[in-house]
């Protein structure tokens, strides 16, 4: 009966990993409000705003004291990159904004709490329905 199961949770622990594992990550995020009514209706001046906001964005990370260093050693003077940015159309600094906004130093770490915090709860179940006990003894 145990290993009946044991074995059952088994299998449902493998779909669920394999489940987690086949689903697409699929990120959203904030936009402003005047992007959100239609893509048609968006007026040449909030494409104006959206883009000298990503713009401010971007100048903001390249203010950066290691980030311009680094730029600097891969051979990026100032002038250099300021023409690269003014060269860029608007997408490309969008996209460019959107990924800066993905960089985080050192991540959040809820992910891996929250994994960790499951594992957990999964070893006291499987220990529990096998009638296993964990023992903490003092030396």
């Amino acid at each position: 009966m145990r290993k009946s199961l044991v074995k059952d949770i088994s299998w449902c622990l493998v779909a669920a990993m394999l489940m987690i594992g086949i689903t697409p990550k699929v990120e959203a995020g904030f936009c402003p409000s005047e992007l959100t009514a239609s893509s048609r209706s968006v007026t040449f001046q909030a494409e104006r705003d959206v883009r000298t906001i990503d713009l401010q964005k971007i100048q903001k990370v390249i203010e950066q004291k290691m980030v311009r260093e680094r730029l600097e050693q891969l051979g990026f003077s100032q002038e250099e990159i300021q023409a690269r940015l003014s060269q860029a159309d608007d997408q490309q600094i969008h996209q460019l904004a959107l990924k800066l906004d993905e960089l985080e130093v050192g991540g959040n770490g809820l992910e891996t709490v929250l994994l960790v915090l499951i594992i957990a709860i999964l070893v006291v179940i499987l220990l529990h329905l096998t009638g296993h006990k964990v023992i903490v003894t003092q030396r």
